[in-house]
């Protein structure tokens, strides 16, 4: 992910333009949206640095949209910036899955030095995994490489998105909500074939004939990748 880009999602101007314009004059590149949709929808891209989030916003509130974007698999850190500033507020903001949690009023220094330390862990975190594997299938993160043994395969974007989202949830059942949410970034069903289709062709590309399957369907409740 690129360090240098941050996603701001605040609805209030005034605080919005204040942290967009100190980003800037330090070299990052700003997005900003004032709506937890919206926020929702640029944050599962997986391409920022980091996350500024506001958790009282229209159209889906900062920790429904932090509870979505967890559950989606999207590690992005975030940082939350509230007025809600008591022990309980706190702590929910934590174990909901945020990295960090300022409370307005805010220094911008303190904002400042607050987002470099979790885009340093965040990538380090990043460095560590560039590999993933179940049984004899591996995925390259970094080179976006998948092979079964020895064999090279071709997958097209949305497939590389759905098997590296399998991968991480190997041996356990994944439901198709997850994966609608997970690789789709739909909060609904649409009422189609979508996940039946790219799992049928994604299966003719890692099962080929004599390879023990590795992609099950579990019935009534989803998939499973594994032995």
């Amino acid at each position: 992910m690129p360090d240098n880009k941050i996603l701001v999602v605040e609805d209030d101007k005034t605080t919005a333009d204040f942290i967009v314009r100190g980003l800037s004059e330090e070299g990052f590149t700003v997005d900003h949206v004032s709506d937890g949709r919206d926020g929702l929808f640029h944050a599962t891209d997986g391409s920022y640095g980091a996350i500024v989030l506001d958790r009282m916003l229209p159209g889906m509130d900062g920790m429904a949209m932090l509870a979505a974007l967890r559950a989606a698999d999207v590690k992005t850190p975030v940082l939350i910036l509230s007025a809600l500033g008591s022990a309980e507020d706190r702590v929910a903001g934590l174990t909901k899955g945020s990295d960090d949690y300022l409370v307005k009023p805010f220094v911008f220094a303190e904002l400042l030095a607050r987002l470099k330390l979790l885009i340093r862990r965040g990538s380090q975190d990043s460095a560590e995994e560039t590999r993933l594997t179940c049984g004899d299938l591996s995925i390259e993160l970094l080179k976006r490489e998948v092979r079964r043994g020895d064999r090279l395969i071709e997958l097209q974007p949305r497939e590389y998105r759905l098997l590296e989202f399998m991968m991480r949830q190997a041996g356990q059942v994944i439901t198709r909500t997850m994966l609608l949410e997970g690789v789709w970034d739909y909060h609904f069903d649409p009422g189609t074939n979508v996940i039946d289709v790219h799992i049928s062709r994604l299966r003719k590309k890692i099962d080929s004939d004599g390879e023990e399957p590795l992609i099950h369907t579990v019935r009534g409740a989803g998939y499973r990748l594994g032995d």
